[in-house]
């Protein structure tokens, strides 16, 4: 399989797949920053480089990358836990406060 046929059904699968993506990203914009992160950087790491070391070097950057901007985002309303530990609750006028953790859930 050639470079170019295989970008070509990657795409497809991305383009196939897009339905699913929007219903997992209202579950969890973990995994969904994963696949939309891995898909763009195997289609970036194989245009870059021709190889298909570049496509899975594309890949599991883009899909880290995806994991992490998704996880930052999966807040429950205004309440999150924040990376140490502790939940926090982002108020509307921008400001962010500690409360208790029974908040988060």
């Amino acid at each position: 399989m050639t470079i170019r046929s295989g970008l070509a059904a990657l795409a497809l699968v991305a383009a196939a797949s897009a339905g699913t993506i929007v219903s997992a990203q209202a579950q969890n914009n973990t995994a969904a920053g994963a696949i939309i992160g891995g898909t763009a950087g195997a289609l970036i790491g194989g245009a870059a480089t021709g190889s298909a070391g570049g496509v899975a070097a594309g890949a599991i950057i883009g899909g880290t990358t995806g994991a992490f901007i998704g996880s930052q985002s999966d807040r429950r309303a205004y309440y999150y836990w924040g990376n140490n530990g502790r939940c926090y609750l982002r108020q509307s006028n921008g400001a962010v406060v500690r409360v208790s953790r029974g908040y988060c859930g």
